[in-house]
């Protein structure tokens, strides 16, 4: 049998980042932002003492890496054409850049499953991360599935 759980930190958590698809044939190759929201969904095939699939209190550490990750940056591609100019943007501190390998909330759902994989290996080994969602806003979303 499998339990699920679904942690959300949603837009009004303030998770806004800049960010440009370089590669876009429209205007989302220009530097753009939103407040992105993230959706997680934790399995399990038995719950804990508290029956429970995981204790939401101790996410503490996603929260804080989400921050770290998304909330008021820059991510750049490491493969941008226009990388070194974009970040010559940390030098003037006008922006806090996080280099990452590829743009779109496809990649920043993986990005955000393999952190949270690597954390619950460490942590609670009987849990699994089955699916990240990431939305730019209501209309658009994209989710990574292991």
């Amino acid at each position: 049998m499998k339990y699920q759980v679904i942690k959300t930190y949603g837009h009004e958590q303030g998770l806004s980042c800049v960010f440009r698809q370089w590669r876009a044939d429209s205007h989302c190759n220009q530097l753009h932002g939103y407040a992105l929201s993230f959706s997680i969904t934790f399995e399990t095939d038995e719950l804990d003492a508290r029956d429970w699939v995981i204790d939401f209190g101790s996410l503490k550490p996603v929260k804080e890496w989400l921050q770290d990750m998304f909330d008021h940056k820059m991510l750049l591609a490491a493969d941008d054409p226009a990388f070194e100019d974009l970040f010559h943007l940390s030098a003037l501190r006008l922006a806090t850049i996080n280099v990452v390998p590829k743009i779109g909330c496809e990649s920043f759902a993986y990005t955000v499953w393999a952190y949270i994989t690597q954390w619950l290996a460490l942590v609670n080994p009987k849990v699994k991360c089955v699916c990240v969602r990431v939305s730019e806003h209501q209309g658009n979303s994209a989710a990574f599935m292991p």
